[in-house]
């Protein structure tokens, strides 16, 4: 039974501003682990606190996500919202002054972290670790540095922010995105680089920052020198590599797996609950399906989490203890400050004066 052996590894999302009746009971369900929250979620920072506020009620264990690294990734940018700058502005900060790049990158996940929780966020999927290539636009300014060594130290510091806030990090999209020119929302990307060539290059932040990083989210893309399918349904890529060449020991995240790198595995079209076993198999600990509560009341959801009940039903997958206990560590364990003590606090005020501009 699921409530034997706990592990709630769905993340799912919910349509608007406040929750539906759909959005309760789908909460209260024993597979789900996480929220994912996006802009059309966000009116004010009075109603996000209610919102986040109404979910912990429901579920006080839930992981209330968001996808919040700034530029062109900020879900809140209103009502008080710092606006962050884009990931290569640190690192062109680098290129003229290495320490301020390290001390504007922490400021960066202080400021970030601190107001997320401060409205009752836990959790942001930030930084991105993957290299400035060039070619790549669904990555582009996302991306620190084209150096590995760069990236490495300034996602270093910027997760330290983020754990002043009490938020951990996670950093994605494992081995890399940055290397191929299609966008994996759309497309199934292949890179035909050999895994040495990975590992020597994209890949090495994984293995530096492999103790201090939370978790990590692979990418839907193809590498076919090393395996047939994209890296989040990889055992090789999660078990083999990550895991036991990497000696990393934190969660593991799908990214969402209603893009379209994520609906076709070994040529075979498949549906969000065959990816998800197929993700929690090959060494996922939770699996995001994004958006789908805009279509048809939510029926993709609702298909995943029957779904994985018959999956686990039938011996297809096995609930984790372990997985189950890597995604409660993702939990903050210290009280945020509130918004209005915040906005006064020393350390934030000099986070601010820190940040680039950009």
């Amino acid at each position: 039974m699921l409530e034997a052996t706990p592990h709630c590894p769905v993340v799912l999302d919910v349509a608007g501003t406040v929750l539906d009746a759909d959005d309760r009971h789908r909460l209260k369900h024993p597979l789900t682990g996480g929220l994912i929250l996006f802009a059309r979620n966000f009116e004010s920072r009075a109603q996000l606190t209610a919102l986040t506020a109404e979910i912990k009620s429901i579920r006080p264990d839930v992981l209330i996500a968001v996808d919040h690294e700034g530029g062109r990734v900020q879900r809140f940018a209103s009502d008080g919202f710092t606006h962050l700058p884009a990931m290569r502005v640190l690192g062109e900060l680098w290129m003229q002054d290495a320490l301020r790049a390290l001390a504007a990158a922490r400021a960066c996940g202080y400021v970030l972290a601190s107001e997320l929780r401060a409205c009752g966020v836990d959790f942001s999927f930030t930084p991105v670790l993957d290299l400035d290539h060039g070619p790549s636009t669904v990555i582009g300014s996302r991306a620190l540095h084209r150096d590995p060594r760069v990236v490495s130290l300034l996602a270093q510091s910027l997760m330290h922010g983020l754990l002043q806030a009490g938020v951990q990090g996670c950093g994605k999209h494992f081995p890399g995105h940055g290397h191929v020119a299609a966008d994996s929302h759309h497309a199934i990307p292949v890179d035909r680089r050999s895994l040495k060539a990975i590992l020597a290059d994209d890949a090495a932040p994984y293995g530096w920052l492999a103790g201090v990083m939370a978790a990590v989210m692979p990418a839907h893309v193809v590498y076919p020198k090393v395996d047939s399918r994209p890296a989040g349904f990889s055992s090789v890529w999660l078990q083999d590599v990550l895991r036991g060449r990497l000696a990393y020991d934190g969660a593991v995240f799908s990214d969402d797996l209603s893009m379209a790198g994520a609906r076709q595995i070994d040529g075979q079209e498949v549906s969000p609950t065959e990816g998800a076993v197929a993700a929690l198999r090959a060494g996922c600990d939770l699996v995001l399906l994004c958006n789908e509560s805009l279509k048809e009341g939510g029926a993709a959801i609702d298909a995943l989490l029957t779904g994985l009940q018959t999956a686990h039903a039938s011996g297809q997958w096995q609930p984790d203890a372990a997985s189950e206990q890597r995604r409660l560590g993702l939990l903050p364990r210290t009280d945020p400050l509130p918004w209005d003590e915040l906005m006064h606090h020393a350390a934030y005020l000099q986070a601010l004066e820190q940040l680039p501009h950009g």
